[in-house]
């Protein structure tokens, strides 16, 4: 049977943008174009040319691409031709070869917002989509607010869509702007639209996900008939976000009937880079990658009670909808105290330790797991810490140092600029080799910003580990994490620590004290102690 064509356009780079707090340099959207160019996404929207400047010197430095780069821009305003319309010149100046306009298409914005008539609204549609096919460019309207202005008035709505698709537009794009349409709605909607004369391969769907079902709009208007689906990496866009690519590319390719009905550009090749590709993105934005996220989320594929690792064991099906490693995503089988032989004896296996159904061993450490996380302690997260423990029990865990005392001071102070700035000295001793050996460590980073105690810890305790100290010269923290937790009678620190290293490897160790620090220096501890155990012992 053939397969229908679906193309997707992602628009990261301009309605990602505006997610708050998010901005891109130019760089940054070279880097995330070259990455959605190899998933095979058909169209990138690469921003408004002449709003910023970093979106116009993005389209003087974009790549080549093989993807269709657009530039999104506003139709022509009223007053004077599209010819003559020094906005809608810069977004054509760009030199793409599609361009995208959003208009209005509900009627209230029209005659309330623009203050003009509805048919010299749907003239200036008309007129900039017929500006941009007389430039030898693809044309695609972005019908703003369309949902809610055909709810209130369909034929005025559609009227608009129809002028633009007979100006010589491609693509109708049907937007749910502020985010609050219904599935079902879209479904019907989509297909009065296509019996109202718009054909389907010529619409596409552009959903919010204010009522978190922006991927269920997006796949209720596929089904009505639309061809074309707009959204972002790891759904980024404003207020809650627009429908997110990282999960509508692996249902599409995957899931029934999607699989079978529909050709898409990302290939099952290119699938297996979806979850490199969502966590680079986290990783420019300097955020922690949402664990629960579908598909790609460090949880996606972990399996934390005890009657479902034991299955998994048997099946993964059990309990796994897709094979994590069809889209670069990796099962795991956390520890906790609704831990069972089977989660541990896996878990302990993919560590490197062979441990034999029935050893007493896998008895003493889930006690031992159970009691620290009632002392709170959580190895849900921190799978280093816990291999370190399981180790020990085994009375597998070499000991490479040993740490005799540390202190840590932090200093407020004026610096010569008279300005207020903080430092952190950190001095460690260890014993490695027989021999004791004292380091002393500020937490001043190359660029004279203060890194703060925990950093001061880390260099002063890598500085001199003896022969193990070229093993730690490619770790480093990515991320520190402090929860205030209940352990016992009191409330004590818990401090997740993720590391990782020159190899690509990422690891957590977890540390928990009343004092922050201590905390910090026993997570840290873990950290190198599991680096070491990879790097010499391994």
């Amino acid at each position: 049977m053939t397969k229908e064509r679906l193309y997707l356009y992602d628009t990261t780079l301009r309605d990602g943008q505006q997610t708050q707090g998010v901005q891109f340099s130019t760089a940054e959207k070279v880097q995330i174009t070259q990455a959605l160019d190899s998933l095979g996404i058909d169209y990138i929207e690469g921003g408004w040319p002449g709003a910023n400047p970093t979106d116009s010197a993005f389209f003087d430095e974009v790549p080549k691409t093989r993807s269709m780069l657009t530039a999104f821009g506003m139709t022509k305003r009223s007053g004077r031709s599209a010819a003559n319309d020094d906005v809608l010149a810069a977004v054509l100046n760009a030199g793409t070869g599609a361009v995208c306009l959003v208009g209005k298409s509900h009627d209230y914005h029209v005659t309330e917002a623009l203050g003009i008539p509805l048919e010299e609204n749907t003239d200036n549609v008309a007129a900039s989509m017929a500006h941009i096919v007389g430039q030898d460019r693809e044309a695609l309207y972005d019908a703003e607010h369309f949902f809610d202005g055909y709810k209130d008035n369909p034929e005025y709505a559609i009227s608009v869509c129809k002028a633009a698709l007979e100006a010589g537009a491609r693509w109708i794009v049907l937007c749910d702007t502020n985010g609050g349409a219904l599935p079902s709605e879209v479904g019907r909607i989509v297909s009065e639209v296509i019996t109202a004369g718009i054909p389907g391969d010529r619409l596409g769907i552009h959903t919010h996900n204010d009522t978190e079902q922006a991927v269920a709009c997006s796949l209720a208007a596929v089904d009505a008939g639309a061809r074309q689906i707009q959204g972002t990496l790891n759904g980024l866009g404003e207020r809650c976000g627009n429908a997110n690519l990282t999960a509508l590319i692996p249902t599409l390719l995957l899931k029934e009937p999607y699989a079978s009905t529909f050709e898409i550009g990302v290939s099952h090749e290119a699938l297996a880079e979806l979850t490199r590709i969502s966590r680079m993105l986290d990783d420019i934005l300097n955020r922690v990658p949402s664990k629960q996220a579908a598909y790609v989320g460090a949880s996606a594929f972990a399996h934390k009670a005890g009657l479902h690792a034991s299955a998994i064991l048997k099946d993964p099906s059990t309990y796994e909808h897709v094979d994590p490693s069809v889209v670069g995503n990796a099962r795991i089988i956390p520890m906790s105290n609704q831990a069972g032989q089977s989660n541990l004896r896996k878990r302990l296996a993919d560590a490197g330790m062979s441990v034999e159904k029935g050893d007493p061993a896998l008895g003493r450490i889930l006690e031992r797991i159970k009691m620290r996380e009632g002392e709170g302690y959580s190895y849900d997260t921190a799978q280093a810490s816990f291999e370190l423990l399981a180790r020990e029990e085994l009375g597998q865990l070499p000991r490479f140092f040993e740490v005799k005392r540390y202190k840590v001071t932090v200093e407020r102070r004026k610096n010569k600029y008279n300005k207020m700035v903080s430092l952190s000295e950190a001095v460690v001793v260890v014993k490695v080799d027989g021999e004791k050996k004292l380091s002393v460590s500020e937490s001043m980073d190359d660029t004279g910003s203060d890194r703060g105690p925990v950093n001061a810890l880390a260099k002063a305790l890598a500085k001199d580990l003896g022969q193990y100290s070229a093993a730690l010269s490619d770790m480093k923290l990515v991320d520190f994490k402090v929860r205030i937790t209940q352990g016992g009678t009191e409330a004590v620190t818990r401090v997740i620590i993720d590391s990782e290293d020159g190899q690509g490897r990422h690891w957590s160790t977890v540390g928990v004290s009343a004092n922050i620090v201590d905390a910090s220096f026993e997570a840290l501890l873990d950290a190198i102690q599991w680096k070491l155990i990879r790097d010499v012992a391994g």
